[in-house]
Order: C-alpha cells, then sequence, then structure tokens
C-alpha cells in the first residue's frame, strides 16, 4: 500500500481537508536534499537497500509517497527518511501517470490514507482533551512516520513508535542527521519513545508498558498500513488487546484493513483481511464503529478529481462485489475503519468502592 495547490509548513493541519487540487500540482522535477548526499546517509540507505526485507522497506516507500506528496502532506522528514532509490522509484511512475493522463496517480492511496489518519487523530484528541488533559498516541509499525515531527495537534500527547529495533536505529540515526543539517526541525509531540518492539511477539504489550505506556490514560492507537502484514493470529491478538482497554480507559483504534481481493492477488506479501472489519470491531468490545473507503467524502480530500476513478467505480458496486462485473478484475478494497469505546461513567466508582 505504499503508494503533496503548495503550501507553507503546516499552519492548519485540517486545512487539507477542503484542499482541491490538478494533478500539474505534483512535484513535476525530483529534487534530492543535499542531505541525502552526505556520506553517512547514503552509507545508511545504502544498508537499507540490501539488508531490510520488503516489510521494514515499506516505511521508506510510505516515506517516499508523502515525500512526492507534498503539496498537501507537509512532512519535513519524507525525503530523508525515504531515500534516493525510493523518491525515484515513485517519481518515475508519478511522471508516467502524468504523461499518459492517468484518473489515478501513483501515490495517491498513500496521500488520502495519510490525511485521513491525520484528521482523525487530531478528532480523537480533540475528544479527548480538556484544559489539564494529557494522552497518549500510539503508533504500531510506526516505520518513518513524522507526525511526532509534523503535527501539532499532539502538543499534549505522549507519542510511542512500535517497531523492529533496527528500523528505531535507522529512523534515530536520520534524525539525528537532520537535525545536524538544519536547526528548524522541532518535535510537535510533548513526548516521543521510540519502542523497539514485535508486535508479533505475545508479549508485546508488557514490553509496551515498560518503555512507559500507562493503560489506564486516554489513549489513541494508529495501525496505519501494518495489519495486513499479519497473520489472522497475530492480527486477531493485537486487535483484542486493545479493544480490552476501552474497559480501562477512553480507547479510540484507527486502522487500515484490506478486502480478500486485496490480500490474495497472486504473489501477495499481505496475510491478514476483513471484508467487515465494522461488523468484526463491535464483536471484540468497541461501542463505535466507522468505516470508509478511499473515495467517500471523508476520504478523498479533492484528490481523486476524474468521477470514473478506480475507487469510484469501487464505491458504485455493494461491498460483497469480489469482481468488477465489467472486466471481472478483483475489487481491491481498503477500508479506513475508526473504532471507539470508553468504560461505563460510573465504572471508576464502582472500582474505587
Amino acid at each position: 500500500m505504499s503508494e503533496t495547490e503548495i503550501k507553507k509548513p503546516q499552519e492548519e493541519e485540517a486545512s487539507s481537508a477542503t484542499t482541491t487540487t490538478s494533478w500539474p500540482d505534483i512535484e513535476q522535477e525530483l529534487v534530492i536534499p543535499e542531505v541525502l548526499h552526505s556520506e553517512g546517509v547514503k552509507k545508511l540507505h545504502k544498508s537499507i537497500q540490501t539488508e531490510w526485507d520488503y516489510l521494514q522497506k515499506s516505511a521508506c516507500q510510505t516515506a517516499a509517497g508523502r515525500a512526492l506528496w507534498k503539496h498537501v502532506i507537509n512532512d519535513p522528514l519524507a525525503h530523508l527518511f525515504a531515500g534516493e532509490t525510493h523518491l525515484r522509484n515513485l517519481h518515475k511512475k508519478i511522471q508516467t501517470d502524468l504523461l499518459n493522463n492517468a484518473r489515478e496517480v501513483s501515490g495517491v492511496i498513500l496521500a488520502v490514507r495519510t490525511l485521513w489518519f491525520d484528521s482523525r487523530i487530531q478528532a480523537a484528541l480533540d475528544s479527548f482533551h480538556s484544559d489539564d488533559d494529557s494522552s497518549q498516541v500510539v503508533l504500531l509499525g510506526a516505520g518513518m512516520d513524522a507526525r511526532s515531527y509534523r503535527l501539532n495537534c499532539l502538543n499534549k500527547s505522549d507519542v510511542f513508535e512500535v517497531d523492529f529495533p533496527d528500523v528505531l536505529q535507522a529512523k534515530t540515526s536520520l534524525v539525528q542527521a537532520a537535525v545536524e543539517s538544519r536547526n528548524e526541525l522541532k518535535m510537535t509531540a510533548r513526548s516521543l519513545v521510540r519502542a523497539a518492539i514485535d508486535i508479533r511477539d505475545e508479549d508485546w504489550f508488557e514490553k509496551l508498558k515498560k518503555s512507559g505506556f500507562q493503560p489506564e490514560i486516554n489513549t489513541v492507537w494508529v495501525l496505519e498500513g501494518i495489519l495486513y502484514y499479519l497473520s489472522h493470529t497475530e492480527a486477531m491478538q493485537v486487535l483484542n488487546l486493545i479493544a480490552d482497554k476501552c474497559a480501562v480507559t477512553s480507547t479510540v483504534l484507527l486502522a487500515d484493513f484490506m478486502n480478500k481481493p486485496s490480500a490474495t492477488l497472486p504473489n501477495s506479501v499481505f496475510h491478514f483481511y476483513s471484508d467487515w472489519p465494522d461488523q468484526l470491531l463491535p464483536t471484540l468490545g468497541f461501542s463505535n464503529v466507522k468505516l470508509s473507503q478511499i473515495g467517500d467524502p471523508d476520504a478523498n480530500f479533492g484528490l481523486l478529481h476524474d468521477p470514473l476513478n478506480l475507487f469510484s467505480k469501487l464505491l458504485r458496486l455493494p461491498r460483497s462485489a469480489l469482481v468488477h462485473p465489467d472486466d471481472g478484475t478483483p475489487c481491491c478494497r481498503l477500508y479506513l475503519v475508526e473504532a471507539s469505546g470508553s468504560p461505563p461513567p460510573d465504572s471508576s466508582i464502582e472500582n474505587h468502592l
């Protein structure tokens, strides 16, 4: 799923929700930041290309998408996190799409997905916060996510980035390179902890608590581009554990799900899928669930301008359809899902008694 009108650094995070754009706004010439030419950074990205597996490299591919869709996503670290190889690969695809007047330009899924998660994180935190409330945001499979450096809504939140040790080590080194090359890089989150944890392990939550996570504090769980890489058992373990937290504190889950046709394409690297996550999550303990598809009013952001684009076609078909009736191709869908739950209002009193 690794698929940015040009803005000054982010002044209002929600403003992109009403922005309408046209394809020529996408960066026409690829500009490689000078920091990517430094020896240390070049060496690090070379090791990423030769030593990381497809799941780890997907973090850099995602960063490349955010870098090249910078007219709607202001990410100060995206180019650096992506690396030259991934930037050039995606830029070539975008240029080809533009030349061919494609209805959907490469990376648009990732751009819409990023903006949807940004908007829902802010909405969730707004629902938590009073004047003195704190909150936590947990990014599972954080990869090269830079929200702690670009979302102002995180200024009252403790952020936990969870991923493999080598991914987080590389990320820390790249952030340090950015700091050394320019002094204006600032963290927007109240605090940031990078926790080297494999969420496929049964004890991953205990390790998260040891890193400073507090289960009793209101939490937004962000699972962007990660669930479908897990096995069914692993994904359900993660979802069940997060759902259990609804009985402890206000809990919001933000996640994207693939349907079966998406996860079962030939040579697919994906495993977990759910055709009906809006029916699955309530059975786990979430009391409120909202599902959107790419192209829906809250998952468009003015980026899907052609009425005949693939996503509009999918929206006109019932979700039960597995293939397009016109050409027999699989109906590959990406669901953007927000689920939440809270303990009963009087539960704290009962627990105290």
